[in-house]
């Protein structure tokens, strides 16, 4: 069964106690921010101001959030230092917000474009499927822990041109139920056969900022872009 766009929210879910790149969301970005260039983005997509959610807890997130027509959903002490167990600590709004599933986007990538978000919102909404997962369409070769050839040559040479898509997780954009989490269940059983539908994102939109070279480069990347 389909989705009520009504009933499907827009998360943004994001924290400051960052390990490996500290702060990096509030930290001058390309004389920006990342939280900013997210919202923005959401802002000038065409999924409606209603819809869109920052669930933050640091005073500095919040700062941000009020100056955009957003809904703010203030994350307990606990949720924002979360590593994500129970799933239900991490994501605490799942049975306090009024919508039934949620879409959510990783404001750590400032590449992923405003199509995307728009058209990923709209093919769960037309899904039947419990979740959507965003992934990279990869033409390469890869081994398992064991050395396992998992990607067999399609001729004698190692020609990428020539290699199976394979498809990696982008960790950009996410959408689920929201009475799942409550089972501890996120997006859905990727061992059940179309319960999570898969989402092709350019690799290019997928650049995600965990450590701080990265905040770095893709800093001076954006800027060369804008």
């Amino acid at each position: 069964m389909s989705k009520d766009p009504e009933d499907v929210a827009v998360i943004v879910q994001a924290r400051l106690s960052s390990q490996r790149c500290p702060q990096k969301m509030t930290r001058d970005f390309a004389g920006t921010t990342l939280m900013d260039i997210c919202l923005k983005k959401l802002l000038n997509s065409r999924i409606p101001n209603k819809n869109i959610i920052a669930c933050v807890h640091e005073k500095e997130l919040i700062d941000i959030c009020s100056q955009y027509p957003i809904s703010i959903f203030v994350r307990s002490q606990k949720s924002a230092n979360s590593e994500g167990t129970p799933m239900t600590e991490m994501y605490e709004w799942w049975n306090k917000i009024k919508f039934t599933h949620a879409v959510l986007v990783n404001a750590c990538t400032p590449f992923l474009a405003k199509e995307s978000i728009e058209k990923f919102f709209c093919d769960y909404c037309h899904t039947k499927s419990n979740g959507m997962f965003g992934v990279m369409e990869k033409k390469n070769y890869f081994w398992d822990q064991d050395g396992k050839f998992l990607t067999p040559l399609t001729e004698a040479v190692m020609n990428t041109k020539t290699a199976k898509v394979v498809k990696e997780a982008a960790h950009c954009l996410y959408a689920s139920r929201l009475d799942s989490i409550g089972r501890n269940v996120w997006m859905g059983d990727f061992n059940k056969k179309d319960d999570i539908e898969l989402f092709s994102i350019p690799e290019e939109q997928c650049l995600d900022i965990d450590y701080e070279w990265q905040f770095k480069a893709y800093s001076s990347l954006y800027e060369s872009i804008k």
